[in-house]
């Protein structure tokens, strides 16, 4: 990445805000609710103790907020040139690289640590697994070198509602499974529309995301390969007596939507249609764990 040059930044005194945009608190928010909805429909939820289920909530959320502290060490290089990354602490020169690297680590042992201790070491291992899938597997190696890094790196997303489970069983059954295959296959076409709107970013950064060295066209087939596999899949539990028929009806009315914007991003050049497809994304999710809840209650 000789060609990313960015100014030596002169380093300020870190703020407590900048600490906090580290932990990437939008996509904790995600990791969060969709590990509270596996913690949630796993048997024998009502007898855990309410402390250590949020003990086991906020093992989740620093653990994933650390992940994306280091995930903002080892990227700062590449987020200094993209328009939605430039202004985050490590490129604008207010933290320091290891003070940021140092306190990433350090969260990611002791979020490990404490979920083992408290809960179980089922629920720590995967917990331990996703972090380092997340920044290893997908920051280090995925995310510079193949347009694949979204399919695989994104599995690094799909554990929480596994880590919520085995939080309360100390096992991982079929239900945390499918669970973590609708995030799965929900992440491409997520990230892709994305791509597809911010893909000269990209670009800049030399990342080889799908629109890029594919293009556009390409990466909406994909786009359009990866939903059609997410709305049945996302059905599924209901057919498999996991869920009942209101949790099937409303996946079943969340996925055709998320299916009609994928398709009218596929048969438009307009960047409107895919700005509107990844802010659905994002409520689909939401939605459809939300129903897994409702559904478990």
């Amino acid at each position: 990445m000789s060609e990313l040059v960015s100014p030596i930044p002169a380093y300020e005194e870190s703020r407590v805000s900048d600490f906090y945009a580290l932990l990437k608190p939008k996509v904790m928010s995600l990791v969060v609710f969709t590990g509270l909805a596996g913690m949630w429909a796993a048997p024998g939820f009502s007898d855990l103790h309410p402390f250590l289920a949020f003990v086991a909530m906020m093992c989740l959320a620093v653990n994933a907020g650390a992940a994306g502290a280091i995930n903002m060490w080892y990227d700062r290089d590449i987020d200094a040139v993209m328009k939605r990354t430039r202004a985050r602490p490590l490129p604008m020169g207010r933290m320091d690289p290891a003070e940021a690297l140092a306190f990433g680590l350090v969260l990611s042992i002791a979020s490990v640590a404490v979920m083992g201790l408290a809960l179980n070491w089922m629920a720590a291992g995967t917990l331990a697994f996703a972090n380092v899938f997340y920044v290893v597997v997908y920051t280090m190696w995925l995310k510079r070198s193949t347009p694949q890094n979204i399919v695989i790196g994104g599995a690094a997303g799909a554990f929480p509602p596994m880590v919520g489970w085995a939080a309360v069983t100390g096992d991982v059954t079929l239900y945390p499974l499918i669970l973590f295959a609708i995030i799965f296959f929900w992440t491409p076409p997520h990230f892709w529309a994305l791509s597809l709107f911010a893909n000269e970013d990209y670009k800049r950064a030399n990342i080889p995301m799908m629109s890029v060295q594919a293009g556009a066209k390409a990466t909406k087939r994909q786009m359009l390969i990866y939903t059609l596999i997410l709305v049945p899949l996302s059905i599924s539990p209901a057919f498999l007596g996991l869920a009942g028929p209101l949790y099937g009806l409303v996946a079943a009315a969340l996925g055709a939507l998320f299916l009609l914007s994928c398709v009218r991003v596929c048969a438009s050049d307009d960047l409107k249609h895919a700005k509107v497809m990844f802010g659905y994304s994002v409520f689909y999710l939401f939605a459809l764990f939300l129903m897994v809840m409702i559904d478990a209650a």
